[in-house]
């Protein structure tokens, strides 16, 4: 029954990418016999794919989704024998790689190594729901299947290195070892021992053959037993099943061919001519998920409706942002890091679910959740020197449902993080991103360490926002907005002081951008974000000495402001608009008819004469103003 089972998964898996004439039929079916087995430990509930208490199944290597697709729709979530016909076609539900808007897809794990340290994260996200609501509500288990591409991604290696740390003992992961890659065996480009490589991360290692089901049923059992992370490597072969392709790395992407698979199921028993057959005793076996995952959850809302913890449950579901006080910054002349560190404690202190970390670099970053604790127990998680980890756990705290996370480094080593960034973005997940030492403010740290081109890349990304606000003011507001908004922000702060800002003449943070100063018959505009805004204010009072009339925009939200309509921007830009950052922001365009930044790297020197050096000064950029 087993194997047919398998058989059953490989042949589904193989029709879907025949069908679509695109796909990775390989992993699909060499871990078949994997899934089957897994499917039997697994606590779920098809009929609430939200259940909390649910095992978290994540597939880390999101091309072998024929399989997922294959193994939910068996199991009875909202996913039709139709949808699984339409694998890969434009709307369908069965998407190329994992998509959270399928019924039972817990992550979109997108490139290789993300949904490693996605589950990583859902462990860590489990540890602390149990900590907050206890065990008797919180007590399942992560399981994650990986492959060669995936340890080869440095973000596993620095993921499991936490795991290893905080002695994750939910966490299994089951590492489809196949030993073959796009370009052949994999010994081409990895020989690592990895035995050695997870114990020494303080995993418990174990080796079976991935196609025994009682080795891999055993496996499980100890894994779930086990005080530490648990590695399960299977040794398996790619394709198993596909007769001459068994084996061989061009079963990886490509569809094996119609006469290939119906001698494969003729093989097999199964009838060669028929595609997507589910035989009934199949189905019964695998649908057997629904009455047991329906059981299990009657069983837990049973505890529920006698726990203490109830209310903090429901808080924690759904988090109250109305009552928040915010800190009063008006008059204050504050680098935006350092009242963000205390917007980020204000928030901390009244949302139980606010919670995150610092890659090493909390001091800097003033991201310190104060007398709040370390993870598990407390708010603050040292994510060590992991940007790219840090980020994918992060986007696991906030897919649990019980958290809003946020990550912190400085601005230019955001570009370790941003595939993770990426992917929140796409899953439109409620991920805070604070990034700090904004610009060439950095100074004396020099070109590598000042951000140019980042605010741009992050401002071309769909659903995310990116706020730079030039006082404490600017950046209170922009969490009220973050807050409410069903999209992933990030905060890029200075790490020196600024100026506060006048009082708003006309809209506000919640627009993207609003006037600061306006003259009747204005001859220019100075549009302006950040540590530029107050450089602008002080320009303008010059030129209007000399009868040029500036009107001056602050910016903190360039998404935001691009989606106003045409009469809000109307309002706002007048005569020649000078767009006015230390940065390389040629999509300012949308909005000016001239730019004032900068088209190089940055230099090293103290952060004021490296501001000046490039023109960000009231008399270079007054000077600028008068040659237009």
């Amino acid at each position: 029954m087993l194997k047919k089972q398998a058989n059953t998964l490989r042949f589904l898996s193989a029709d879907m990418i025949q069908k679509a004439n695109s796909g990775h039929p390989g992993a699909a079916m060499g871990l078949a016999d994997i899934m089957v087995i897994l499917s039997q430990h697994l606590s779920h509930n098809p009929k609430n794919p939200q259940w909390l208490n649910r095992d978290r199944f994540v597939l880390s290597g999101g091309h072998a989704s024929a399989l997922l697709y294959s193994f939910l729709h068996l199991s009875g979530y909202d996913l039709s024998l139709e949808d699984l016909k339409h694998f890969r076609q434009l709307h369908s539900k069965t998407p190329g790689h994992p998509e959270i808007s399928t019924s039972g897809v817990e992550i979109a794990t997108g490139p290789l190594g993300q949904g490693v340290a996605n589950a990583v994260g859902f462990a860590m996200a489990a540890k602390k729901a149990q900590n907050l609501l206890g065990k008797d509500l919180i007590n399942h288990n992560i399981y994650c299947l990986c492959g060669d591409g995936d340890l080869q991604e440095g973000i596993s290696y620095e993921a499991c290195s936490l795991a290893g740390l905080h002695k994750l003992d939910n966490l299994i992961l089951i590492y489809d070892s196949n030993h073959i890659s796009i370009e052949g065996d994999v010994s081409i480009a990895f020989d690592e021992d990895i035995v050695k490589r997870f114990e020494s991360q303080g995993f418990e290692v174990e080796q079976i053959d991935g196609h025994h089901f009682e080795e891999i049923d055993a496996a499980l059992h100890r894994a779930k037993k086990s005080p530490k992370p648990y590695l399960i490597i299977a040794k398996t072969t790619i394709a198993k099943g596909a007769l001459e392709l068994e084996g061989s790395h061009h079963s990886h992407g490509a569809p094996l061919g119609e006469d290939l698979i119906k001698r494969a199921k003729e093989k097999l028993d199964f009838d060669k001519e028929a595609t997507f057959a589910i035989d009934e005793d199949v189905k019964i076996r695998f649908l057997s998920a629904v009455e047991l995952g329906d059981l299990a959850e009657a069983k837990w809302n049973k505890i529920l409706e006698n726990s203490s913890k109830k209310e903090l449950l429901e808080r924690l579901l759904k988090p109250d942002f109305s009552g928040i006080e915010f800190p009063n910054f008006k008059g204050k002349d504050l680098a935006t890091r350092d009242s963000n560190g205390e917007i980020l404690n204000v928030l901390a202190k009244n949302l139980e679910g606010f919670l995150g970390g610092s890659a090493d670099l909390a001091p800097s970053n003033k991201t310190e959740l104060k007398e709040m604790g370390d993870f598990v127990e407390g708010k603050n998680i040292h994510f060590g020197i992991r940007e790219h980890a840090m980020a994918a756990i992060n986007n696991a705290f906030a897919r649990y449902g019980l958290f809003l996370p946020f990550s912190a480094t400085f601005f230019i080593f955001s570009e370790y993080l941003k595939p993770a960034a990426r992917i929140a973005a796409l899953m439109k997940l409620k991920h805070f991103f604070i990034f700090t030492h904004d610009s060439i403010g950095v100074g004396e740290d020099g070109p590598t360490h000042q951000p140019i081109e980042q605010l741009s890349t992050f401002r071309a990304m769909p659903n995310f926002f990116s706020f730079r606000p030039a006082d404490g003011v600017e950046n209170a507001k922009a969490w009220q907005v973050a807050l409410k908004s069903e999209y992933p922000s990030a905060f890029i702060l200075s790490r020196q002081k600024l100026k506060a800002l006048p009082e708003a003449i006309f809209g506000d943070v919640e627009n993207g951008a609003y006037l600061l100063k306006e003259y009747q018959n204005p001859t220019h505009t100075l549009l302006a974000s950040g540590s530029e805004v107050s450089l602008c204010l002080e320009a303008a009072l010059e030129l209007e000495k000399e009868g040029i009339l500036c009107n001056v925009i602050s910016m903190p939200c360039y998404e935001l402001f691009e989606k106003q309509d045409k009469s809000y921007k109307e309002r706002l830009l007048k005569g020649k608009i000078i767009g006015v950052e230390a940065a390389n922001s040629k999509e300012l365009y949308q909005f000016c008819d001239v730019l004032y930044g900068i088209e190089s790297f940055g230099e090293s020197g103290k952060d004021k004469e490296v501001f000046e050096h490039f023109g960000f000064s009231v008399s270079k950029l007054c000077a600028f103003v008068r040659q237009i």
